[in-house]
């Protein structure tokens, strides 16, 4: 049976880490590495670390195909790259206001890309 948006949004406001879900480029096999994200209402934000850098996010430009497990709530949607440096710095914003700028700026060195999913 496949699964509710509402439920992987409620499991999604209920959780700080996620696991994406990618299609390697070169590879082709499928890729999973644990991710902050924010959700906002229909969109779920995600910020490569590395910005543009970041491998899953170069996955992501050669297959916007992915799978996101909130805690065993799965599903697969499609990713769009943020490019535009305002709408990153808004994303930037809104991962400052949920995980706090020192832990922002401990983990992530790039801040010229993000990503953002469709969930409604």
């Amino acid at each position: 049976m496949p699964i509710q948006k509402n439920d992987l949004k409620d499991s999604l406001a209920r959780h700080r880490q996620i696991k994406i879900s990618v299609i390697g480029r070169k590879s082709g096999q499928t890729i999973s590495i644990p991710v902050w994200f924010v959700l906002d209402e229909e969109k779920l934000y995600l910020l490569p670390v590395q910005g543009s850098d970041t491998q899953w996010y170069k996955n992501v430009l050669r297959n916007p195909q992915i799978r996101i497990d909130a805690r065993g709530t799965e599903a697969g949607l499609q990713a769009v790259p943020v490019t535009d440096a305002k709408a990153v710095k808004s994303v930037v914003e809104k991962f400052r206001e949920k995980y706090g700028m020192k832990d922002l700026k401990k983990y992530y060195s790039k801040f010229d890309v993000a990503v953002v999913v469709e969930v409604s």
